[in-house]
């Protein structure tokens, strides 16, 4: 069982990482955060597997002088491409998390499903095999949608409408689970929601991420603990300020109250 605060890196390309943070403030006010972006070489979607790993490897690199306990890939494509090797570099000394998309639990609804991402994954393998081993039987339609990521990391709010809409017109007319395949979604849910004639339910990774970082770390939720957690972001590497473009997005506010995190507030080496 860990004792005391827990400390936890989150690692993605860029906003994406925002609603995992916020669970994980949600359910640990106390905990010290650390989120690595990567505004630089964003995005990674478009990027070979393993120029992803690379990035991915990068910013969790970047991160560690903050003495994580434990770092968050909070992002489906770094997932996939880059979870072996950070496995490799950073486990057992720092317990490393991935983020899989919830179709294991859109499926036992009895769906219809739709599963959006972008649209390297949507083609991938990975998410085909996804799929197969949790949905078999059910019906899923795997729905690209391109330009909704980018949309999303630049809160253009026109474009953002029209990816949606676009992915929502592509849609079976039946769904009723949509699975957000890409951590980018989860910050528009409501005008996902929005977008389809019919209520549908929508199902992130986030919530389930958190919690299992937190059982990697043998730390218990404590939602009403002090909210005393730091936060820190960097900027490929550099220390930065809260994006401003994230402002706008619901899952920002449980974040941007906390008080910087010191490089200097170093605790013993993993």
């Amino acid at each position: 069982m860990h004792n005391g605060p827990v400390r936890i890196a989150l690692i993605d390309s860029g906003l994406g990482l925002l609603s995992t943070a916020a669970a994980l403030r949600r359910a640990r006010p106390d905990a010290d955060l650390v989120l690595s972006m990567d505004p630089d070489h964003m995005p990674w979607g478009p990027r070979t597997p393993a120029d992803v790993a690379e990035r991915a490897l990068a910013g969790a690199r970047a991160a560690l002088p903050y003495r994580p306990d434990a770092l968050v890939v909070a992002c489906n494509t770094a997932s996939v491409h880059a979870l072996d090797r950070l496995r490799a570099e950073f486990e057992p000394g720092v317990p490393v998390i991935g983020t899989v998309p919830a179709v294991k639990p859109a499926a036992a609804t009895g769906g219809p499903v739709a599963v959006w991402a972008t649209p390297a994954t949507t083609g991938s393998a990975y998410q085909r095999e996804l799929i197969e081993r949790f949905a078999a039987g059910v019906p899923v339609a795997a729905v690209a949608c391109p330009g909704l990521a980018e949309a999303v990391e630049s809160a253009d709010s026109e474009r953002i409408d029209a990816a949606v809409a676009d992915a929502a017109g592509r849609s079976p007319a039946d769904t009723a689970v949509v699975v957000l395949g890409c951590t980018h979604y989860d910050l528009v849910q409501d005008r996902i929601v929005s977008a389809f004639a019919r209520p549908v339910a929508l199902m992130t990774a986030a919530g389930a991420v958190a919690a299992q970082t937190l059982r990697r770390l043998g730390a218990r939720p404590e939602p009403d603990a002090a909210p005393t957690g730091a936060l820190t972001v960097l900027a490929s590497g550099r220390a930065a300020g809260f994006p401003e473009r994230a402002a706008g997005y619901p899952a920002a506010c449980a974040l941007t109250t906390a008080q910087p995190l010191s490089r200097s507030a170093a605790r013993p080496s993993h």
